[in-house]
Parts: C-alpha cells; sequence; structure tokens
C-alpha cells in the first residue's frame, strides 16, 4: 500500500452505537479512512463488493451469521485483513483459525478510559493488518514427529511471536512429540486470553501446556506461555529452568517482551537452547535472537511467504539473528533434528 494512501475501512458490528463510536474514534486518525459501516454479514458482504475496503472489523457475536462463520465463507473468495471484535471468549480462537489475523477485546462502554484505549489499540491494529498477508486456511493435518528417547535435560525452546502467531504456535505444538525439551513462549497477547490460549494448546496437542506461572520448573513436553501483560524470562538453577513472570516497563512497546525471555535464554542457556522467532509486528525479539545465536544457541526465522506479518523475523534475519529461514511447515522438522542432537 502506498504511505500517503489511506487505508479504506468497513466496520462491522450488529449495535448501531458501538459502530458510531468506533467510526468515529478511528475517523481521528488521518491514516484511517472509515468508508463504510454494516449492520451483519449480509450488510457486509454488499458493502465489501461496493467499497473495496483494505481491513474490516467484525463483531464475533452478530444476528443472521456470527462474524466466525461469516469469515470463513468470506475469506476464501474476498481475502480480505479481518481485525475481529471479542468478549472475554476463547471463541476468537476459532476466528484466527478462519483466517482473521487479529483480535481487540471490546471495552466496558461505562468508562471513557477503557473506550479510548480501545479506540487507539484499534487504530493501531488495523494499520498492522493493512500490512497483513491472508494466508488461505490449511486443512487440519497433523504432521507429527515421532519421539526420540530421553533428551538432555539442559536442552530448552524459546519461541517468540506477534499478529498471526496463535496459529503459528498452534501449527508447530502440534507436531511435536510428548518428550521435546521444555518450550518457553512469548505471543503478544491480552491478559486472560494467555490463559484460554494455552488451555486450547493443552487439549488440542499431544504437549502439556499452561499459562506460566512464577517459580515454575521447566520440565520436558510441557510448554510454558508467558501471562499476558507480564514480562517472563528464565534463570538457571542447577542443570534446571526456572520460570519468573514480573510486572515492569513495557519493552519495544510489548508486555510481554520476546526480548526480555530472548535474552534471559542467552544468558542462562547458551548453546543449549533454540531461539525461534515467528510472524509479528514490529522489532521485539531481534535483538534477543541475536543474543542468543552469538551465546551458540540454534536460531530460526519464519520466512516471509509463510508469515502473516513478516516484521519481526525480517528484522531479526537483517541483522544476522537467524541462523536459519524456514517455512512454518518446515520449522517442527528442524525442531525435532536440534532435540535429537540435545541427547
Amino acid at each position: 500500500m502506498h504511505p500517503n494512501k489511506k487505508i479504506k475501512l468497513l466496520i462491522v458490528d450488529d449495535s448501531i452505537i458501538f459502530r458510531e463510536v468506533l467510526k468515529k474514534g478511528i475517523s481521528s486518525d488521518s491514516g484511517i479512512e472509515v468508508v463504510a459501516t454494516a449492520e451483519d454479514p449480509f450488510d457486509a458482504r454488499d458493502k465489501i463488493i461496493r467499497y473495496k475496503p483494505d481491513v474490516m472489523t467484525c463483531d464475533v457475536e452478530m444476528p443472521k451469521m456470527n462474524g466466525i462463520e461469516f469469515i470463513r465463507r468470506l475469506i476464501p473468495q474476498y481475502p480480505l485483513p479481518v481485525i475481529m471484535v471479542t468478549t472475554l471468549s476463547d471463541t476468537v480462537f476459532d476466528a484466527m483459525k478462519a483466517g482473521a489475523v487479529d483480535f481487540v477485546v471490546k471495552p466496558d462502554a461505562r468508562s471513557v478510559k477503557d473506550v479510548e484505549n480501545f479506540v487507539y489499540e484499534m487504530i493501531q491494529k488495523v494499520k498492522i493488518a493493512a500490512a497483513a498477508k491472508v494466508l488461505p486456511s490449511t486443512p487440519d493435518i497433523t504432521q507429527k514427529i515421532s519421539g526420540y528417547g530421553i533428551t538432555n535435560s539442559d536442552g530448552i525452546i524459546a519461541i517468540g511471536a506477534s499478529t498471526g502467531g496463535t496459529e503459528a504456535v498452534f501449527h508447530i505444538l502440534k507436531c511435536l512429540p510428548v518428550n521435546i525439551p521444555g518450550v518457553v513462549i512469548v505471543q503478544h497477547i491480552p491478559p486472560v486470553f494467555s490463559r484460554m490460549f494455552a488451555e486450547r494448546m493443552d487439549t488440542s496437542t499431544q504437549l502439556t501446556v499452561k499459562e506460566a506461572k512464577n517459580g515454575d520448573h521447566v520440565k520436558n513436553g510441557c510448554v510454558y506461555i508467558a501471562p499476558g501483560d507480564m514480562h517472563m524470562k528464565i534463570k538457571r538453577i542447577g542443570s534446571r529452568y526456572k520460570i519468573e513472570c514480573f510486572d515492569g516497563e513495557k519493552v519495544n512497546g510489548h508486555r510481554p517482551s520476546v526480548d526480555v525471555l530472548f535474552d534471559s535464554v542467552a544468558k542462562n542457556a547458551g548453546p543449549n537452547a533454540l531461539g525461534i522467532i515467528l510472524t509479528g509486528m514490529g522489532y521485539d525479539g531481534a535483538k534477543g535472537l541475536l543474543n542468543m545465536r552469538k551465546a551458540g544457541a540454534y536460531t530460526i526465522g519464519q520466512d516471509e511467504s509463510s508469515c502473516v506479518v513478516y516484521g519481526m523475523p525480517k528484522v531479526a534475519y537483517n541483522i544476522g539473528a537467524v541462523e536459519k529461514q524456514s517455512t512454518l511447515r518446515q520449522i517442527p522438522i528442524l525442531i525435532s533434528s536440534w532435540a535429537k542432537e540435545q541427547k
């Protein structure tokens, strides 16, 4: 998209009040033009054809057809970046699976500050979505990798992701065997949803997946997802790794920050670590991954073709932090090869 061209936005929500509040708030940004609003998916379909928006926001819960079913039908015909607007429900992950690129939590309409923060967040995410790639939904075929005996307890895998990352992380985890070295993940995600995401991965993969808690010890076959709005790092205690979750200033505009995790892995695990940077806007994690590589870790960056947003992996690649660039489909195979060498 031309840098001086306004992003054309379509807002879809069954509440006229919410549509108008969102339209007024987003229109305050000179880089975005709300070309239309729609009250339901059928109204939205007609306006997509008429106005050809660059990005669409869509409520999950709507009459006639819910937002998830709408984008499931829409994306194959109109590969339009969609940001879902949701309440505190894990159904939003179904929307991500259907092809949405991101989501935002509905504000408390009684709180002016909450609404203002929501509008600000939505403006930022619309701009990110405008640069996102809408990837075709892939069949749910799991390429599971067989186990390979007891792995070295010193081994640890660190993953960082942002926009498009929930589906990318799921693709990787569902392929891994139960005896994989412990995995620590920072996914840029709001509070509460980190727990929902962990619970969903726990029931959908062979691994034990949980939202990390301060004091957790990293174990083989277990995955620890950083809590939304808290940083996460590891500390070495003997031959084991202990997780520390803590508050603090945002780093690179994020809390949790991928750099905070990667820096701690570089310091505490060195050559026993594997670092992976996945799809996402910005540069969080690039310097941390470079520090991991300098400390002797094996590092992987997702390639442009399989990224929803080729931002974080691109920066990491450009500064020399990525030892191996790979498609998302190949990353579990690379993890397996690395893990076998850790025995």
